[in-house]
């Protein structure tokens, strides 16, 4: 049988603290897999490719992240840098779903 995850302020043992992870990250995966059917449906509705990288909108997304970040008294800095790769690798998806439905 398979111990449930439990909260991190009940972890007693590393075993339970990579179960957590593991489950975070199987969690983390499935809402980048949304996030990036926007990245889909972004691609599909910008009437052109230059349209795709769209610097207001990073800045925009940078801002509400650090609120949030802050809010939650998480490290801002820490997660600008995790947002900004994960806004990278989104736009690249982006201009690669642009191109392909385009072709």
């Amino acid at each position: 049988m398979i111990d449930p995850v439990k909260d991190p302020a009940d972890c007693t043992t590393m075993a339970d603290v990579r179960s957590g992870v593991d489950a975070v990250d199987r969690e983390l995966v499935a809402l980048l897999q949304r996030r990036f059917g926007y990245m889909d449906a972004a691609a599909r509705i910008k009437p052109d490719r230059g349209a795709v990288r769209d610097q207001w909108r990073k800045d925009d997304v940078h801002a509400k992240v650090a609120a949030e970040a802050a809010r939650l008294g998480l490290p801002v800095e820490r997660l600008r840098a995790v947002w900004e790769e994960l806004m990278e690798q989104s736009i690249a998806y982006e201009f690669e779903r642009f191109d392909a439905t385009r072709a």
